[in-house]
Formats: C-alpha cells, structure tokens, sequence
C-alpha cells in the first residue's frame, strides 16, 4: 500500500450525489438537430467519448444507475461500464419535441420568430410546465436516497434538471449547456446540507477522473485522520486530490497550522 491512505466512507449512508451524464455523439447533435423521441445511435465519436467516461467514473462507486430509455443513453451507459445495474427511468427522456423533431431551431424561427422552447414548448410535444414537473418528480424520487446516483441523460432536459434541483423556473434553464458525453456533479452545500448546489458543470469526458464530492462530515473525518496520522507515524498527511504535505519537524506551534494547509479549515 507504501505511503498512500484512502478515506472509506460508507456511500450507502453518505449525502446524495448526483452525477448527470448527457449521452455522447449522434449524427443530430453534430447538425444542431431537435432530437427527442427519435432512437438515433451514437457515432464512432461518440463511442469514443463514451469510454472516456469509464476512466473518470471507475473509482466511484454508485448506490443506484439510472438511464434515460433512449439507446444513445443506454449505449453511453454500457461503455461507462456502468449498465450492469443500471435501471431504465423514463422520466430521464428528453424533451419531448413533438412537431420540433428533427428540425433546426433557425427554421422553426422563421415561421415562428419569437419562439423560445423554454417558454413556448413545442406543438405535439411538452410544454415548459410539463418538462418541469417531470424533472420535480424525479428530484422527489432521488432525494429519497443517499449516495452516489448516476444519471444517464440528454442535453434539454438535463439543463431544466439542473435548474430545478437548484430551485430556478425551467425558464432559466437557458443559461445552462451540456455537452456530449459531458459530467456534471449535483449535490448539497457541505456547509449547509439543506442547500441543493451545482458542484461541478459541464466537464468533458476527456478531463481527469472524477473524485467523489466531499460532504462537510467527510472532511473533518479526513482531518481527523491526518491528525492520528501525524501522532502516530508522522510522513505525508492524505490531501484527497490534493499533491501530497510532507510533514516538517513537529512542533505544538506549527502542527495545527500545516493540518489546516493541507485540509482547509473546519467551519
């Protein structure tokens, strides 16, 4: 094991956690195209995104993995490795686009030039409210667990998701973008549990491996910790993610000083 020391936490027990993963590549999302209720597959690309999720995701472990029906998800899913337990939940489609499927949003402009999908909605599809309620009854659903959750999902909706788990009318989801194949972290202020926060936006599946979202109970564990370390063997003090304190000659004036370098402060 050499020097290296890892934090166990029971995840089953741990604050909820969220990680919202649009699917990768399709043909229609390279052309802007209005993509909905139509089972397109992910492109070579989009494959290759895919399974650059793997290597970001493989140290997480999750409590529950839940996919939206359509293959593009499912299929992002499976190359995440993630599919071996994962359940289909329909309230993860995507915005249903009804009459708007398939379509530029530049054409639908033309005829309707005031059109804005997240005040409008589209004709034979789902209205704002609609789209909006969907997402609240699933945040009902997840805020009864605990842990990490994997959500495998789309672009529109995964934005008025985002909004609503931070409390925004679904008219606000219009300042969010996700990408393909992106990761994003929803969870709650460490400092103020009642407090649903967007922890991390939008990151490419090419980033580094996603370290789990550390809860305020985490962190004074890890200092804790560092502490019995420091008394006990001395050497580095684990950091979570951060490059590793050697620690100096012990002295009482300096030892509360370098724990709360390396760890941060406890309030």
């Amino acid at each position: 094991m050499g020097s290296e020391t890892r934090i166990m936490i029971n995840i089953e027990s741990s604050p909820l956690c969220l990680y919202l993963i649009r699917h990768g590549e399709t043909a229609w999302s390279i052309s802007s195209r209005h993509t909905s209720t139509t089972d397109l597959p992910l492109t070579e690309h989009g494959e290759e995104e895919a399974l650059l999720l793997e290597k970001r995701l493989r140290d997480v472990k999750f409590t529950r993995v839940l996919t939206s029906p359509r293959q593009r998800a499912r299929r992002t899913c499976v190359l995440a490795g993630l599919d071996a337990t994962a359940e289909i939940d329909q309230d993860l489609a995507e915005w249903n686009y009804g009459d708007y499927e398939g379509r530029h949003s530049i054409d639908i402009l033309a005829e309707r030039p005031d059109w804005d999908i997240f005040t409008e909605g589209c004709f034979g599809g789902e209205m704002p409210g609609q789209v909006s309620a969907r997402a609240d009854e699933l945040i009902a659903r997840l805020r009864l667990l605990k842990g990490n959750v994997a959500l495998f999902s789309h672009g529109q909706f995964g934005c008025v998701f985002a909004a609503r788990w931070i409390g925004l009318p679904v008219v606000q989801s219009r300042h969010f973008v996700i990408g393909t194949a992106s990761l994003s972290i929803l969870s709650y202020d460490p400092h103020h549990p009642q407090v649903p926060v967007i922890a991390r936006w939008n990151t490419a599946s090419s980033e580094a491996p996603a370290a789990p979202f550390l809860h305020l109970g985490d962190v004074r564990t890890m200092k804790q910790r560092a502490l019995d370390r420091w008394e006990n063997e001395g050497g580095e003090i684990p950091t979570a993610g951060l490059a590793p304190v050697q620690a100096p000659a012990r002295t009482d004036s300096n030892q509360a000083d370098v724990i709360e370098q390396a760890i941060g402060p406890s309030t």
